[in-house]
């Protein structure tokens, strides 16, 4: 956001106006720890806004008990809670449908970083807020400092507590209007003993902890720090809002001008410590030129190592940019490097003109250094000679040309041409071509077309004004064109820069696993330089997880770079200031919880286009490592939770289908071993008939439990042969009680199918099974095969419960059973679950319809598994 030079307030800081008209006013109370007295200021202020007539109703206020709190509530209109019933209780949460409802004026709601209870509409209460406001109701909140999301390692460290509730600092960015509630730590201690914050017991314990005085000392500073930063940006915003230039002291700004020269460390450095002395933010600002070496990053790179931010511009008017940057930020001090005196240099104009034009803004100069150091990453390059030799030739063919058709071509018509030529060198060539062919066009017309001829003598002053012009016409044309040649060289590399991140950045979504990401991140590094490896870190220390070329390997002079690189989270090597020898340039890959890794490259040459880029590159790189290491962390968690939920299910499988008729087994045995020649001959055989079907149904769990893990082993071998279904539907239902009145009906063109006799068999038997347990006793089972092309369709039909429409998909997995009514049916869950591992190894499918659509809806739904096999 700018403020225009023709006085017109800043478009931008118009807009952030007028959506804020479009909304509720939102103030906070902002304190610096519990018990400072949030709560009963805002209270207090809404109190005298009722009594002037003001519609204020208290949405949710969080008394804690405290008498004063409670005495300042009285008169004011409460908002009923809601209650939310979580884990057996009821929670109290804000009612953010009937504060909407009601849509007082100003609504009060305490505690703004609470977390509402899970199944509100929002998660946190700052969002319920958000809403409020939409709905253009005014909004009085409180909420301290620690709550800060970006404060919350900060508050960690000194107090060593972890505050689980926090805030984005843009909620806070979005307040209106912040009043900080501040007070003492010795008088906030003081009300914590006398029994005003916490019960006694509660003060006692805080009292040794969170409520240390250094403690409070700090959270103190940090409130202050928070608040001075607000009215600060309030100042900016509104200067910009009505146009009134800058800059305005009310904080201390350091602006260090980083440019091409043996000074740009030092100015970078002398920047900081000023910074730190004035404890004022520091920004390094650049304006790019395509004459930019090495020194430039590593200066803007020292920036960001010493806290600062890095601004680059493209300007064409250094002076204005410089100023209109430091104007519209609010820049009080303004550090640049001192450029000798014995030069003439745009540098040395620069130093002028801040002087004269920046009465606003104090100038700190800083010498040159005494032993000035190395370029970084600067080879010596032999000259490049094909700019001069084309423009010789050039010229000398035009001037062969002139001279012979000197009758048919003025004088006056060369020097355009010559003119053209100079433009065309510069253009493609660069400055230093173009003033090389102006100064031989010179000369060549001057010898050969302006008389007398062949002599550097000219005998018209017409012609000697001409020449001079022709000459300053050619300079002046050879200059600009080859700056426009830099500039636009330097906006065709920004370009490229930004188009490569953002086919990168397309890449890495669609990167699937880790080693898809790094292999991506290598290959682009290796694409802007000559070579890109990716490091990341284990407990052996760094280690090669991804090259472009592959099998690129580190000198022991590059690893240690690398090391360097990891371990103190600055870029090194190559056009950097630490260990500029070596040929590679590595970047540290850093996340939210430290270092991950290095990213390194090798260019022949770095420019500031390309540091930017590598920088950006190893930036997403990171996001996406650690995106790819959270995703595989949570695929290993949701593993082992299905893990755990199948353990389970098993041993209560185990637990229940054993022991069921372990103890009728036990019972009729014990039964018969006391009583056995007491009983008649009736008892006994239903004893021993009882002990027979119990243990036949534990020798069937079993079998399923080895079945599953036959499947799950991969042990299961499939005999696919032409199978007639007749003989083997006959032998399933044989094998399953109860299903002896099932009907079949296979049509005549679906006699046979391609599938495994047994296999089939075991399947058919588990449907049949599952049909028998779910349907009523004098319901019947309906078997029936179809065929549609070159597939059977197998059907075991049932007029039982059916089965949910949500859980279609779920029969058929491991120890899963259908909620069917108020049945609880006996079983381990593994029945479906075997036959469509059976169905799959024998090339089929499986799926399952409920309700039927041939039986009436007044009735039962009903259920219709259908295997589909491969007709024979």
């Amino acid at each position: 956001m700018a403020i225009h030079d023709d006085g017109r307030p800043d478009p931008d800081a118009l807009l952030a106006s007028a959506e804020r008209s479009n909304r509720g006013h939102l103030k906070i109370f902002l304190g610096a720890a519990p018990g400072v007295g949030k709560t009963w200021e805002m209270l207090d202020a809404a109190q005298a806004k009722r009594q002037r007539g003001l519609d204020v109703v208290a949405g949710l206020i969080e008394t804690h008990g405290r008498a004063g709190t409670l005495q300042k509530l009285e008169g004011l209109e409460l908002l009923p809670r809601r209650a939310v019933p979580y884990r057996g209780q009821a929670l109290e949460e804000f009612d953010l449908d009937a504060a909407l409802a009601r849509h007082p004026r100003l609504l009060l709601v305490d505690e703004l970083a609470h977390t509402n209870a899970p199944g509100l509409r929002h998660a946190k209460r700052w969002q319920d807020v958000q809403e409020v406001l939409k709905a253009g109701i005014d909004v009085w909140s409180t909420v301290n400092v620690q709550h800060l999301e970006s404060l919350n390692d900060q508050v960690a460290r000194i107090t060593g507590v972890r505050v689980a509730e926090t805030i984005p600092d843009t909620v806070l960015d979005m307040a209106d209007e912040i009043e900080l509630i501040d007070l003492p730590p010795a008088e906030l201690r003081a009300r914590l003993q006398e029994g005003h914050i916490y019960r006694p017991d509660v003060a006692t314990r805080a009292l040794k902890d969170f409520f240390r005085e250094g403690n409070l000392g700090a959270l103190r500073e940090m409130a202050l720090r928070r608040a001075a930063q607000r009215i600060d940006r309030d100042v900016t915003q509104y200067m910009r809002l009505r146009a009134i230039p800058g800059p305005w002291p009310v904080a201390e700004r350091v602006l260090a001008l980083v440019g091409a020269d043996a000074s740009a460390g030092n100015v970078v450095r002398h920047a900081a410590r000023l910074a730190e002395a004035l404890r004022a933010p520091l920004t390094a600002f650049h304006v790019e030129r395509t004459s930019d070496d090495a020194r430039v990053q590593a200066a803007l790179d020292l920036a960001v190592q010493l806290g600062g931010n890095v601004v680059t511009q493209n300007a064409t008017d250094l002076v204005h940019a410089v100023l209109d940057y430091a104007g519209q930020h609010n820049i009080t001090h303004i550090v640049m490097g001192r450029q000798p005196a014995k030069r003439w240099r745009f540098g040395r104009r620069l130093a002028e003109a801040l002087t004269r034009q920046s009465a606003a803004f104090s100038l700190h100069f800083v010498p040159l250094p005494a032993a000035p150091a190395p370029r970084p990453g600067r080879k010596p390059s032999k000259p490049d000679w094909e700019p001069y030799l084309l423009a010789s030739a050039l010229l000398g063919a035009v001037t062969v040309i002139g001279v012979v058709a000197n009758k048919y071509v003025p004088q006056e018509a060369m020097g355009l041409i010559f003119t053209g030529i100079i433009a065309a060198m510069a253009s493609r060539s660069g400055r230093n071509a173009g003033l090389f062919t102006a100064f031989f066009a010179f000369l060549l017309w001057n010898f050969c077309f302006l008389p007398p001829v062949y002599t550097f003598s000219v005998s018209d002053p017409r012609d000697v004004v001409a020449l001079l012009v022709f000459l300053l016409v050619g300079l002046l044309t050879g200059q600009l064109a080859g700056r426009v040649r830099q500039e636009a060289g330097a906006a065709a590399a920004r370009v490229e820069a930004l188009r490569r991140i953002s086919l990168f950045g397309q890449r890495l979504s669609r990167a699937a696993t880790l080693s898809d990401v790094l292999a991506g991140a290598a290959e682009e590094a290796a694409s802007m330089a000559n070579a890109g490896i990716v490091l990341l870190s284990g407990p052996a220390g760094l280690r090669a997880e991804a090259t472009q070329p592959s099998g690129t390997m580190l000198d022991e002079a590059a690893a240690a770079a690398a090391e360097w690189c990891f371990a103190h989270g600055v870029e090194t090597g190559f056009g950097t200031s630490t260990l500029p020898s070596v040929p590679w340039r590595f970047l540290p890959l850093a996340s939210n919880a430290g270092g991950i890794g290095v990213l390194g490259a090798k260019p022949a040459a770095i420019s500031p286009p390309l540091a930017q880029a590598l920088s950006a590159l190893a930036g997403q790189t990171a996001l996406a490592v650690e995106r790819a290491r959270l995703s595989l962390h949570t695929a290993r968690a949701e593993a082992q939770q299905d893990s755990q939920k199948l353990r389970n299910a098993l041993l209560a499988s185990l637990s229940h289908d054993l022991r069921t008729p372990l103890t009728s087994i036990r019972g009729a045995a014990e039964t018969l071993a006391q009583a056995g020649n007491a009983l008649d001959a009736s008892t006994r055989a239903d004893l021993l008939a009882s002990i027979t079907q119990d243990t036949a149904r534990m020798t069937k769990f079993l079998a399923n439990i080895m079945d599953m893990a036959r499947i799950e082993s991969g042990g299961l071998t499939v005999r696919r042969e032409r199978v007639r279904l007749e003989e083997v539907v006959e032998a399933a239902i044989a094998r399953v009680s109860g299903a002896l009145y099932t009907r079949v009906n296979i049509a005549p063109d679906a006699t046979h199918a391609q599938a495994d006799p047994a296999l089939l068999e075991q399947v058919i038997v588990n449907l049949l099974d599952n049909a028998v347990k779910y349907a009523p006793p004098d319901s019947h089972i309906r078997i029936s095969a179809t065929r549609a092309g070159n597939s059977i369709g197998l059907g075991v039909a049932d007029a039982g419960v059916g089965i949910a429409p949500g859980e279609l998909q779920a029969v058929f997995d491991s120890f899963f059973r259908a909620s069917r009514g108020d049945r609880v049916a006996p079983g381990t869950g593994l029945g479906l679950a075997i036959a469509k591992a059976f169905t799959e190894a024998m090339g089929g499918t499986i799926s399952a319809q409920s309700p039927r659509t041939d039986l009436p809806a007044d009735g039962m739904p009903g259920t219709i598994i259908t295997l589909e096999l491969p007709a024979a």
